[in-house]
């Protein structure tokens, strides 16, 4: 699915990184850091959040404006030779596989959705650094209070950047509805 000549044709694969907190201002130059991500192709950014219920957690923002984030950074990750229409199927069966109350803080959170599209777009992995902090997690998995540890969302998160109340409809499309 990448583009096959190396001149870059095709749309790009961007990866749009935000803070979790600001204290990844100091983690970062550690090479940690608690970070959101999305998947910017054909204009629009695709993430992964958690909700309660069984239905696809996966959404579109503008790029760089995910709402309850801070954008840090872009990465290039490639192209893809996917038309508009051929992403977006692609991106709709791939949803299928992220439901809202699968999403899991260590091992299934937007960043595994990001790593997944990157592979299957662009033949290759996001960068270490930006989710690091749940790889280390995931080795101490057992060390986290018991509420962390569970496979999937119990509530709602009741911050209001995480509410539908502050988000303009025309900016956040659940893409299986």
């Amino acid at each position: 699915m990448e583009s096959q000549n190396g001149s870059g044709g095709g749309a790009p694969v961007v990866l749009n990184v935000y803070d979790l907190t600001p204290m990844n201002n100091y983690l970062y130059w550690f090479g940690l850091g608690i970070f959101h991500s999305g998947i910017e192709v054909h204009g629009m950014e695709y993430g992964f959040g958690a909700h309660e219920f069984p239905t696809s957690g996966v959404f579109e923002v503008e790029p760089k404006s995910c709402p309850g984030f801070i954008y840090r950074r872009s990465v290039w990750m490639g192209t893809t030779d996917l038309s508009r229409a051929e992403f977006r199927s692609f991106i709709e069966n791939l949803a299928g596989k992220y439901n809202g109350n699968t999403y899991h803080l260590i091992s299934k959170n937007c960043n595994h959705f990001t790593d997944d599209v990157c592979k299957n777009l662009a033949r290759k992995s996001i960068p270490g650094w930006v989710n690091r902090l749940a790889r280390v997690g995931s080795f101490f998995n057992y060390l986290l209070p018991e509420g962390i540890q569970v496979s999937t969302v119990r509530h709602v998160p009741t911050h209001p950047a995480f509410s539908g109340e502050f988000v303009p409809e025309s900016s956040y499309t659940d893409l299986c509805s």
